[in-house]
């Protein structure tokens, strides 16, 4: 069974999303994702200062079975990316919700509230 902590917001795309003080969103991939995904290989993030578009498939990454993208959960600014999992894949198997990919100051800040909480997402999976 996937962890799904509940202080976590999510996507039906399987993203997580935490809020951090300073209002930016912290995101990356979910326990379920990577299980699903298996031993990951590869990761290529979004670069510092992309603006992206709520949905829009802003990040890869490949594993031994397959490659798939990750989606920008709600429309904002790339403000930092995690370079640790560029060199070391394989953190995000270790603890898929330490070792974030992205982060991203939001365009609208009530976008937010509109993700999945844990409950919700539990019922997606």
């Amino acid at each position: 069974m996937s962890q799904i902590p509940a202080d976590l917001k999510y996507t039906t795309s399987h993203e997580w999303v935490r809020r951090e003080a300073d209002g930016s969103l912290t995101i990356g991939i979910t326990d379920h994702a990577q299980e699903a995904l298996g031993d990951l290989v590869f990761i290529e993030l979004p670069a510092v200062g992309r603006a992206l578009a709520a949905g829009e498939a802003c990040t890869v990454v490949e594993s031994v079975k397959a490659a798939s993208d990750v989606y920008a959960p709600i429309a904002g600014t790339v403000t930092a990316q995690n370079e640790a999992v560029t060199s070391t894949p394989e953190l995000v198997n270790q603890n898929a919700y330490d070792a974030w990919l992205f982060k991203l100051q939001p365009a609208d800040d009530n976008a937010f509230a509109a993700l999945l909480d844990a409950a919700a997402y539990a019922k997606e999976i």
